[in-house]
């Protein structure tokens, strides 16, 4: 049997060779033992500890020095942990036992190496992280990346060591017919664990190999894989780089499925229904017969048994003043004080009297009886808290113990505030010390917590107390059901309750210890619990006064210090007995020492509190071992069980009783997990081996229930939740009546529905069963069950499992947490652990692989979530351990901070919708039938008919864009077209139509020289009136126009590249650009980004002659070549679409009549002028339809956010056209500066209509907040609406508000409409309508009115037939203004002719349409067009291209980054794509690096439980890291191919299991 111990150096060098081991002295072995426990505790950092460590040693090092070296490398040596013979001196002086004792059987460590063995060796893709993250981790303990971490002799040295330790397994041969009831129970006086390590003479021996140590050992060498998943294949991926290797791992683990296949059943396309787990029609089921209610002996009758506890005190008090009560020691062990009865007594009048009558506010008493008061001591000071007690007691006031608020932000303080609040409480009660020690506010005053009501705060020493009058006595009644005292209790979500406990109940529970205890008066009993509450209080305070015990109390301060310190003060005191928790023993076995004179004889009764835990066996056991040769009997040991509501429910009797002897069952955990008592047959691995909890407790009747649902009563071999009936246990939850008539007044009933008594019973939160002699056997509590896809497992079997998997190695006992999350309705494990400081990246990740594989193993279930926290960041309980509910909350907060997280997503989530089965091809044409059976129309709109709009502009006679150019410098030639800002707001340069048509003379007749007709030519330009006046320049000369963005010069080495890459595609053969661009382009800086030579001739028209062109050229036809639109799609795919001069016309008079624009009109655009409408409206629009243009460049927003607000408010402009990167440049930069715009007379209330330029589904989100935001400016919150065009139309939608001539008939167009679909529908391609707010909606905004002329269909983009009015589909378009092809297509040539001239399969085939590539559907509004036709409305959802086909469905990447960016205040922004089958989520963080590891358990649990999807891999990044183009849009392929090349520089990568 193998495990890692670990004394440091010290078991280190001294565990193989006995010799060594005498050569420390026993003192400095037990000081290093408790070094090694306050490391263990985080009470001392890890470099305290080494400095200690060191001095300790050093005196000695010399000595140890012929040690063989290769047994000194740190904590690699495997030691048994062999079981100490009496009388072995070897024994006795080694080293501390191993640590884990109290969560670890030897049996459950066998198991967990056993059932690793099985995993083969297999690397599974370690998480990649930036080094700065690595906080904790000291530069040696960083692995090399590439070495795993043990070296070949480590391996070999393991080797030796293992042959030599490992144990004889001891099997239980019984045959397995026999009834487990027969099975259960061996009869040992303590029952030690199943397989309890052989010890042959003399206490060491060569004890023969066994086999299941052998294997646990081959696991030595790196990090393990984790489950046998995967087949080793190459998907052809390229393997070179960091990230796509770890990602082809990952993938291999996901080939076979984990589980069995999920059950065929049908799925509606709408419903996507979750997976139900079918229960397993071999699970085992109980068999057993009904079980009969349990009672216990019924209470004895004392003759002069005092009528209430008040009444006992002062019997005691007055007749036996002398004797003492309790003892109070400090931290060095002394005795301090002893409070004898009559102090006690004496000083609890005094207390009373004084709270009673001289605390008091406004002449009224400040308490009555009745009164709920606060107690505040801290654990060191027993003897204040039982005056304070009892004095409360005295006064009829009810005493509310707590804990001692340290800071204002305890873990769990709050929820104490709420109990206090709840209670009514005004007064607390404390010590002077402990009132100078807690934080103060400014006032001096004691400061208010969060969450807490005001408190007066009173001191209870001597001096604020007064003596009672002589005629004063205090009431003495008998004990009624008046409340006693409230003790407080936190519930598994961390909510704190106060269970009320009668004087009635008190007393009898007093009775019923006393009676089941065997107590006698006088006794010396010790107690090491916190004596506020649960059996700390009820032994030490309560029960002892009733028999005038006296109580040596020993305070968690001390026990830290000194371990031992309870052992010594049994002996010191002769006590009869002890009260411990199995820690307690655990830690005593830490630091025992060579102590000859110490005995246990005297204890009649070792009561262990926590005996419910299933995991103190071992600790009872191992305790047992030890201390048998210093007088401890085994029979004294006693385990109880109790909860803070039912209070004590049953305990093994002393000895003396004549009890049958204890029990002891070994069961299946397999069989547990479905609630079946089993004892284990052919698993050896999977067990739990359990002590019974001895009877139940006098005078009660307990029986086992059914968890959930109604309370039936369990059989015979199932375990259930154990309740009980008495006169003893809580009575309410204080102000909780619904939760109160749950818990305290339970009903259990036959399996026919029959009560099985007239009394309530309380339910005791133990989930356990009766086994044979009437024992009582607890295997877990409902605060740690966990119940996963149907199964049940316990919280602390997980954590006894991690803790077995190289135990000492990495994970200190008690500084682990187990609790579940709920994740689409399943239960989901996480487990969370505090790392060793000194441990490194690649041992971190070996110890957390195998847990998760020894957990599926030996549990059967996944584990969600393992995180790894810096050492000693988890919050903790009052008295050590861990504060799980606190853990959970910044679990699920994101505020935990782990330094390393692996989520197993794929393995545990097994409860996802069946993947969509495309259905058979449905025809086109049944598709039409089915729509108009369904009473469907067809999806198609369109806008007005061009030709029947009156248009008497003399524009419409012209053809050819630059005729109107020439028309309009000879009708209107000084009429001002276009004024350029800059970033001050000022007019930077302007052109009337003269001006323009002049420029773009000069800029022909130097064209016409050198180039031919049809030449295509760059414009390399800023925006301004030289972009504009080249491009009619070039029309002049015949040539054909490309404008191209010029080149960042900050930035060449990724915007040069572009630019030539657009020159090349589009064959320009002549560059047009300013002189500083130009010598931009030939400049060293260029030269390292592209090939500089290789650029065609490059003019710069900053100094043209003013020469005019001999003749304008005039195309032959219309259909003729007008100009080329570059743009990059967000896909990554550069296309150059073709204009010819009819659809440049086209567009420009459909955009004149959808925003009646004319001579007389302003409009302000703030857009890019190189692509798209951004390139219409900039360029063509104004010389079309003769208005003026206010261009803003957006590029100087950058140094002042407000120029285009403000120019919009200075020309008093009615139209206006932005971006949406525009729009939050504002929305964030300016959002906070209204107030001072206003002050600047920014005024937007001449706003009729704002239009965002887009090729994309409308940005609801952002266009809400623009409008709240500047609502205040006076922006009409119907002026902000959006356009939608694409590639093979610039637009097709527009959303002019109520305007002009129109406006005054009331004939414009209606407002734009949101409407909410449904998000699962979506996936299907359905469209289903649902009311805001409802679960999976999706806000859609209309995308802006259907331009004239253009008419819109819904097509199926497989079929390509036309779909209803509910389906998502391609949505066609069919106009004028259409372009007419691709010019080039850069990066995907399939992208086909189809796109332009394609026709429906069926239905109308004539028509001639373009596909957009973007998905979106339509729907006929209530709303009424201007020519009274009902309005419909076009909605576009996204682009084709970019949507991701997971699990059968089609998801847009746009709703999975809103969830993503929802889950934590820092994420910044978000970006999707999938690799490979994988979801890639790249965040962007904001906020410290710290923060990032908490981000991947919200991302994966968001997409989960949103969208149905299992995140592959977690990338978080810088702020800036996700490239955005111009329009604002993500380029999310570009992300893509920077996360394979690892370009990225990533904070951390996570990929998911």
């Amino acid at each position: 049997m193998a495990e890692r111990t670990s004394a440091g150096l010290l078991t280190m060098m001294l565990e193989p060779t006995p010799a060594v081991a005498m050569t420390l002295p026993a003192e400095v072995r037990e000081k290093l033992a408790e070094l090694e426990l306050e490391l263990s505790e985080g009470d001392i950092t890890q470099k305290g500890y080494e400095k200690k460590r060191g001095k300790l040693l050093a005196p000695y090092i010399p000595q140890i020095q012929g040690v063989d070296p290769s047994l000194q490398i740190d904590n690699r040596i495997q030691a048994s942990s062999q079981a100490v013979l009496p009388g072995s001196k070897h024994n006795k002086s080694r080293a501390a036992n191993t640590r884990d004792e109290r969560f670890r059987s030897d049996l459950h460590t066998e198991a967990v190496q056993a059932a690793l063995a099985k995993y083969k060796e297999r690397k599974m893709p370690m998480p990649s992280k930036r080094r700065s993250v690595l906080v904790q981790s000291s530069v040696e303990a960083c692995t090399p990346p590439d070495t795993s971490s043990a070296s070949e002799d480590e391996g070999s040295l393991r080797r030796q060591g293992r042959l030599a330790t490992s144990t004889p397994y001891q099997g239980h041969g019984h045959p397995a017919v026999e009834h487990w009831f027969n099975r259960v129970i061996q009869g040992s006086s303590t029952s030690s664990s199943a397989s309890s390590t052989s010890s042959h003479p003399g206490g060491r021996s060569v004890t023969t190999t066994n086999t299941t140590a052998h294997a646990a050992l081959n696991a030595n060498a790196a990090a393990t894989a984790l489950a046998d998943l995967m087949a080793h294949t190459q998907l052809g991926v390229p393997v070179n780089s960091r990230v796509s290797s770890k990602i082809q791992q990952l993938l291999n683990t996901l080939k076979r499925p984990k589980r069995p296949p999920l059950r065929e059943f049908f799925v509606d396309d709408f419903e996507e229904l979750l997976d139900v787990q079918q229960p397993d029609p071999n699970q085992p089921k109980p068999e057993g017969q009904q079980m009969s209610p349990l009672e216990g002996e019924p209470l004895g009758v004392v003759t002069n048994w005092p009528p209430s506890l008040p009444a006992a005190l002062q019997r005691w008090g007055t007749t036996q003043p002398k004797s003492p009560c309790l003892t109070a020691l400090d931290n060095a062990g002394k005795p301090v004080y002893t409070l004898t009865y009559g102090k006690l007594w004496t000083r609890s009048q005094k207390l009373a009297y004084t709270l009673l009558n001289k605390l008091s506010t406004r002449n009224e008493p400040l308490l009555m009886p009745g009164d709920r008061v606060a107690l505040v001591f801290p654990n060191n000071d027993p003897v204040m808290f039982m005056v304070a007690f009892y004095g409360c007691l005295l006064a009829e006031l009810v005493p509310v113990p707590i804990e001692v608020p340290l800071t204002r932000k305890d873990a769990g303080s709050q929820q104490i505030g709420f109990l206090l609040g709840s209670c009514g409480v005004t007064l607390a009660l404390t010590t002077d010390a402990c009132q100078k020690g807690l934080p103060k506010a400014q006032t001096g005053e004691v400061a208010t917590f969060k969450g807490w009501p005001r408190l007066l705060w009173f001191v209870t020493d001597g001096k604020h107390v007064v003596k009672p009058p002589k005629d004063w006595h205090p009431p003495i009644r008998e004990a009624s059901n008046d409340i006693a005292y409230i003790e407080y209790k936190t519930s598994k979500e961390g909510s704190t309750m106060g269970i009320t406990v009668s004087h009635s109940a008190m007393l009898a529970h007093c009775h019923a210890l006393t009676q089941a205890c065997g107590y006698t008066e006088a006794e010396t009993i010790t107690n090491v619990l916190d004596f506020k509450r649960e059996a700390g209080l009820w032994h030490g305070v309560l029960t002892s006064v009733m028999n005038r015990m006296h109580v040596i109390s020993i305070p968690y301060s001390l026990m830290k210090v000194n371990p031992l310190s309870w052992i010594q003060k049994v002996h010191t005191y002769k006590a009869r007995v002890a009260v411990v928790k199995s820690r307690d023993m655990h830690w005593s076995l830490l630091a025992q020492r060579d102590q000859r004179d110490i005995s246990l004889s005297s204890l009649r009764m070792l009561i262990v509190a926590d005996g419910a835990n299933p995991w103190s066996i071992s600790s009872c056991d191992a305790f047992l071992n030890v201390f048998q040769a210093r007088g401890l009997r085994p029979e004294v040991i006693c385990p109880c069980a109790s909860s803070s509501e039912a209070m004590t429910v049953a305990i093994r009797r002393p000895p003396e009783m004549g009890v049958p002897p204890p029990g002891k069952a070994v069961l299946s955990m397999g069989g547990l997990s479905h609630s079946v008592i089993r004892v284990d047959t052919e698993e050896k691995l999977s067990v739990l081996t359990v002590q019974d909890v001895g009877q139940v407790m006098p005078g009660a009747l307990v029986c086992v229930v059914r968890v959930e649902g109604t309370p039936y009563l369990c059989q015979t071999d199932e375990v259930g939740e154990i309740c009980m009936s008495s006169g003893s246990t809580g009575v309410a939850y204080y102000g909780l009546p619904g939760m109160t008539k749950n818990i305290f007044e339970t009903i259990p009933v036959t399996s026919s529905g029959v009560p099985i008594s007239d009394r309530p019973f309380t339910r005791t939160s133990l989930l356990g069963f009766v086994g044979p002699d009437s024992l009582v056997f607890v295997v877990g509590k409902m605060d740690g069950l966990m119940v996963v896809s149907g199964r049940r497992h316990n919280a602390d079997d997980v954590v006894a499992t991690a803790l077995a998997v190289e135990p000492m190695k990495f994970v200190y006992r008690g500084r682990i947490a187990v609790f579940s999350v709920s994740v689409l309705h399943d239960e989901r494990i996480v487990v969370v652990a505090e790392q060793r400081p000194d441990a490194s990246e690649e041992d971190s990740f070996q110890w957390m692989s195998r847990v998760l594989q020894a957990i599926d193993s030996i549990h059967q279930v996944g584990v969600y979530c393992l995180a790894l926290v810096p050492a000693n960041t988890l919050p903790k309980a009052p008295l050590g351990g861990i504060h799980i509910s606190e853990t959970k909350q910044r679990f699920l907060e994101g505020a935990l901070h782990p330094c390393n997280v692996l989520m197993c997503p794929h393995t545990c989530v097994t409860n996802l919708p069946k993947p969509r089965q495309k259905q058979p091809e449905v025809g086109p044409a049944s598709m039409i039938v089915g729509n108009l059976v369904a009473g469907k129309r067809i999806a198609q709109a369109c806008g007005r008919d061009v030709a029947q709009l009156e248009d008497n502009d003399q524009a419409r006679k012209f053809l050819y864009i630059q005729d109107v150019l020439q028309w309009r410098a000879q009708a209107t030639p000084d009429h001002s077209l276009f004024l350029v800002l800059n970033a001050k707001g000022t007019v930077a340069s302007t052109a009337s139509c003269l001006q323009l048509h002049k420029r773009a003379e000069r800029v022909a007749a130097a064209l016409m020289g050198r180039l031919n007709t049809g030449d295509h030519v760059a414009l390399v330009y800023p925006p301004g009136i030289d972009l504009i006046a080249t491009f009619y320049g070039c029309l002049y000369a015949g040539c054909v126009p490309v404008t191209v963005r010029p080149p960042h010069p900050q930035n060449l080495a990724t915007t040069l590249p572009t630019v030539k890459m657009i020159v090349e595609v589009s064959k320009s053969v002549c560059i047009l650009t300013t002189q500083a661009i130009m010598k931009l382009l030939k400049s060293k800086e260029a030269a390292a980004a592209v090939d500089i030579k290789s650029w065609p001739m490059v003019m710069d028209t900053d100094d043209l002659p003013r020469k005019k062109s001999p003749q304008m050229y005039k195309p032959p036809t219309p259909e003729m070549l007008a100009y080329l639109d570059f743009s990059v799609s967000t896909t990554g795919i550069l296309a150059g679409v073709k204009m010819s001069h009819a659809a440049t016309s086209a567009l420009c008079r459909s955009i004149k009549l959808q925003c009646e624009l004319y001579p007389s009109r302003q409009i302000a655009i703030c857009l890019d002028p190189y692509c798209g409408l951004g390139f219409a409206l900039w360029c063509l629009c104004s010389v079309y339809s003769g208005h003026q243009s206010i261009l803003v460049p957006p590029l100087e927003l950058e140094s002042n956010a407000s120029l285009w607000l403000a120019a919009v408010s200075q020309y008093k402009v009615r139209v206006t056209f932005c971006s949406y990167s525009v729009m939050e440049m504002c929305t964030k930069g300016l959002g906070s500066q209204t107030e001072a715009l206003r002050l600047r007379n920014v005024n937007l209330s001449c706003v009729r209509t704002c239009m965002v330029v887009a090729e994309e589904r409308p940005r609801i989100a952002l266009t809400q907040s623009f409008s709240k935001i500047f609502k205040d400016l006076g922006l009409s919150p119907r002026a902000v609406s959006t356009t939608f065009g694409c590639r093979v139309n610039v637009a097709i939608c527009l959303q002019p508000n109520r305007l002009g001539k129109l406006a005054e008939q009331g004939t414009a167009g209606p407002d734009p409409t949101t409407v909410y679909v449904d998000m699962r529908a979506l996936r299907h391609d359905r469209v289903r309508l649902v009311e805001r707010g409802s679960p999976h909606s999706l806000p859609l905004m209309e995308s802006g009115k259907i331009l004239p002329g253009v008419k819109v269909i819904i097509a199926n983009t497989e079929t390509k037939g036309p779909l209803g009015d509910s389906h998502l589909g391609e949505i066609w378009v069919s106009s004028p203004h259409n372009a007419t092809g691709y010019y080039t297509v850069y990066g995907e040539e399939a992208l086909h002719a189809d796109h332009f001239n394609t026709k429906l399969s069926f239905g109308d085939t004539q028509t001639v349409w373009a596909r957009t590539g973007y998905l979106g559907f339509l729907r006929r509004t209530e709303l009424t067009d201007a020519s009274g036709e009902r309005h419909d409305a076009l909605y576009v959802v996204g682009s084709l291209d970019e949507t991701l086909e997971l699990r059968g469905m089609r998801y847009h990447p746009i709703d999975i980054e809103t969830s993503v960016i929802r889950s934590h205040k820092s994420i910044a922004e978000c970006a999707v794509f999938t690799w490979t089958n994988l979801l890639v989520v790249v965040v962007e963080l904001e906020g410290s690096e710290q923060e990032a590891l908490d981000l991947v358990a919200l991302v994966t649990n968001v997409v989960l439980e949103e969208h149905y999807l299992i995140v592959g891999v977690v990338v978080v990044v810088d702020p800036g890291v996700i490239p955005i183009n111009s329009r604002g849009e993500k380029q999310r392929m570009h992300l893509r191919d920077g996360f394979l090349a690892d370009q990225l520089d990533p904070i951390y990568v996570a990929y998911n299991m």
